[in-house]
């Protein structure tokens, strides 16, 4: 099925979580869409609701904790033969541990591992910039397409 463009992209929101020079990720589950890839935690936005809420919404369903949602970093729209997708990244930080409450599969990874594991199109770029950062400097703010 190719992707209707003259339709409104899903809008996602997708947290960056570093501790301790490491990036939490999770692995999509069976029977959804890309299942299997990695990805940075975070979901779909209802209509009309704002960035903040739903990262924090999903990653209180998700992980079970509370999120300080913060900046955003990146913004990158990819079409993939389903449906398009504008997915905003924005730094979070968690006190607690987070708990795989869907029963996806959670780690922490190093920049050396990003490249390692298979993440989405969308999260190309986000990839590459962390990848290539320590982590004090993985402060993008742009736009990709």
């Amino acid at each position: 099925m190719i992707a209707d463009r003259s339709t409104s992209p899903v809008i996602v929101v997708a947290a960056v979580i570093e501790r301790n020079g490491r990036w939490l990720v999770s692995r999509r589950l069976k029977g959804t869409h890309l299942a299997g890839f990695w990805e940075f935690p975070g979901g779909k936005c209802e209509p009309g609701e704002p960035h903040e809420a739903c990262l924090a919404r999903e990653i209180e369903e998700e992980l079970g904790v509370h999120a300080e949602v913060g900046e955003e970093l990146l913004v990158s729209e990819h079409a993939y033969p389903e449906r398009t997708v504008r997915l905003h990244f924005r730094l979070c930080t968690i006190a607690d541990e987070p708990r795989p409450l869907l029963g996806q599969d959670l780690k922490w990874i190093d920049r050396t591992e990003l490249r390692t594991l298979p993440f989405p199109a969308a999260d190309r770029d986000l990839i590459e910039i962390l990848a290539q950062s320590g982590s004090d400097d993985a402060r993008p703010t742009g736009r990709s397409r």
